[in-house]
């Protein structure tokens, strides 16, 4: 009998399969005793079982890419240990649960008394942190030094007093109408920051004095800690023409913003949207989804051209197209015009349409008007690879300008910021080691999901394999031969060998 680890003594335990029925490239998920359970054979004559589904939205992990003792979540490229099932990287916040099994007369036997798994040493009594920002990158630290150990105070301060969620749901869930009361889902369970001793503080950070590790808040307070981690995000670009401040002119960022955009447009009411963006081209096949009429105004007649490439950036166009969007290309917004609020919008080539609504989808800036003198001329701070700016200083996030080759580079994408939060919360725990991290986003538009890998390098090939009118193919993207960005649609296991080797090859 082999047995891979201490088993509770009142967990009965169930016969599941024959080990050799199992082949160790491949996961395998099976109903235990009414729950979902992944088991993975190792080349060690042992078995693991997991926990089958995600903990972030519940992807099913026996679609996703074995690797060593790694395992990664198909949907949004979470990465999991396959020995413990221990958390290594997010989208997900929480490690999957994990049950002994035994290996009896070549059946494999799984208990359903999940073991447990080891906190890091406590560590940090004396020092605290303090987290700017309480959004993806920020919340991805805060959670991952209280699961690296560190015992001290976390303060996390965030202009909004609503509680942490997921930004990306905004336009692809809450304006498309699939997200309950217009509201997305929180990061964390409400009562999480009270049970894990981290504070939450509203409040606009105005100054900060790197020297002296402190910030100062629109009220005058100042605060102070061993550790601060920038954090605050990026805030959205707005159109510089005639008529942008009237009202039912939008920018998307938050929250708040989604449900005024929603409340002030009439059912099967007119949205025009500037710039073909990742958010403009969300947000209008969310709210085309939910029967608005909807005008994009972009300056580009091909949308992502310079990110996927022609090809594929044409076929996103014609999906719009094909479901009733208007797609204006090369035109750009002169003026808008109302009384009082957005009526008429008129384009550089003299003409003009009429809106009920106007969202500005038009890129974004790092919020650091707080933190100038670290900033480079894009509104980013220089990191190492720790995430480190300086002494006690650290950046993760839209604001974090990382080494790539020879150059620096940001990148604007969720994943990326949780990662890098995560990298934060390892180098103030004691906890830092290398790296694979490639940056990976997916784009979900009328139900097609395009992901990408690659940190938007410019490229002069783009080789397709797959159907692209039906959506499933695989798009590699070169300079001199040399392949800087992997498109995929219908293969997440593409992108998930990526995401889990670090590499394009």
């Amino acid at each position: 009998m082999t047995q891979d680890g201490p088993h509770p003594s009142d967990a009965p335990w169930h016969d599941v399969a024959a080990f050799v029925d199992l082949d160790p490239a491949i996961a395998y998920r099976m109903e235990v005793a009414g729950r979902p359970v992944l088991l993975i054979r190792r080349g060690n004559g042992l078995v693991r079982a997991l926990a089958a589904e995600c903990p972030h939205k519940g992807a099913p992990l026996e679609k996703g890419v074995v690797c060593d003792d790694r395992l990664v979540c198909p949907w949004h490229k979470a990465i999991f240990s396959v020995e413990d099932g221990g958390l290594l990287e997010p989208l997900a916040l929480d490690p999957l649960a994990s049950y002994p099994t035994e290996i009896r007369d070549g059946r494999v036997y799984v208990s359903l008394g999940a073991r447990s798994l080891s906190s890091g040493t406590a560590r940090g009594q004396a020092q605290n942190v303090l987290v700017v920002g309480a959004g993806a990158a920020g919340v991805a630290a805060a959670v991952s030094l209280r699961e690296f150990g560190f015992a001290g105070p976390i303060t996390m301060v965030d202009m909004q007093n609503a509680a942490p969620y997921d930004r990306t749901a905004l336009t692809k869930a809450v304006l498309a109408g699939k997200a309950q009361d217009d509201t997305p889902p929180s990061l964390r369970p409400d009562d999480f920051w009270t049970d894990h001793g981290i504070d939450r503080l509203v409040g606009q950070v105005v100054a900060l004095d790197a020297p002296s590790r402190a910030i100062t808040l629109a009220d005058g307070r100042v605060l102070t800690a061993d550790h601060v981690l920038l954090a605050p995000g990026s805030i959205p670009r707005r159109l510089d023409v005639p008529g942008a401040d009237l009202q039912g002119v939008f920018t998307l960022r938050q929250t708040a913003d989604t449900q005024r955009m929603l409340a002030a447009c009439p059912a099967k009411g007119h949205v025009v949207i500037s710039g073909g963006s990742f958010i403009g081209m969300e947000a209008a096949a969310s709210l085309k989804s939910r029967g608005m009429q909807v005008t994009i105004i972009a300056p580009d007649d091909i949308p992502f051209a310079k990110i996927f490439g022609r090809e594929i950036g044409h076929r996103l166009r014609r999906l719009h197209e094909e479901n009733g969007v208007v797609y204006r290309g090369g035109r750009r917004i002169a003026r808008i015009e109302g009384d009082e609020r957005v009526e008429r919008i008129w384009l550089d080539d003299g003409t003009h349409l009429d809106a009920d609504v106007m969202l500005a989808g038009i890129g974004v800036q790092p919020a650091t008007d707080f933190a100038t003198a670290l900033a480079a001329q894009d509104g980013g701070i220089d990191v190492d690879d720790g995430m480190q700016a300086l002494p006690g200083i650290y950046v993760a996030g839209d604001c974090a300008r990382i080494t790539h080759g020879d150059s620096r580079v940001r990148i604007e994408h969720w994943r990326s910021a949780e990662v890098q939060g995560r990298q934060a919360a390892r180098t103030i725990a004691g906890q830092s080691r290398p790296s694979r991290f490639l940056p990976w986003f997916w784009t979900q538009q009328f139900g097609c999901k395009l992901e990408y890998a690659g940190y938007h390098e410019p490229f002069d090939d783009v080789t397709i394999e797959g159907d692209l009118e039906t959506f499933h193919f695989v798009a590699r993207l070169a300079l001199n031969s040399r392949c800087v960005g992997v498109v995929t649609a219908g293969h997440p296991e593409v992108t998930a060998n990526a995401v889990l080797t670090g590499s394009l090859n």
